[in-house]
């Protein structure tokens, strides 16, 4: 078995807007629970509106793509919304395939997805 290299989160602020650029694979255990709670802090800090870029992301699976769908849903009903960013790959074709990209706007870049706010 292979030692897996751990998730990295880095969050940075661009106009006021949280950006959560994610690293590693985004599955179920410690890793989706790391986004959640990533996530979740932004929330409680106030912020309406986040940017997920996943462009670092290898993988996600069903946890991962959970984590994204909870999120997404608590913004909205808060007045707010989640944007994803994902170029093409595996990760960009698992999001279609569930068709989380109809559910969730996904851009190919950070900045497209901060003009859409």
């Amino acid at each position: 078995m292979t030692d897996r290299l751990p998730m990295e989160i880095n969050v940075r602020q661009i106009g006021g807007i949280p950006v959560l650029e994610v690293h590693g694979r985004l599955t179920v255990g410690e890793p989706a629970e790391q986004l959640h709670s990533a996530l979740e802090s932004v929330v409680k800090s106030g912020a309406k509106n986040v940017v997920v870029v996943l462009n670092g992301i290898p993988q996600i699976d069903s946890s991962g793509i959970s984590t994204l769908v909870r999120i997404s849903i608590k913004l909205a009903r808060e007045g707010g919304a989640l944007r994803l960013v994902c170029g093409h790959g595996r990760v960009r074709d698992a999001l279609t395939v569930t068709r989380l990209v109809e559910a969730i706007a996904t851009f190919e870049s950070e900045s497209a997805a901060l003009a859409n706010f």
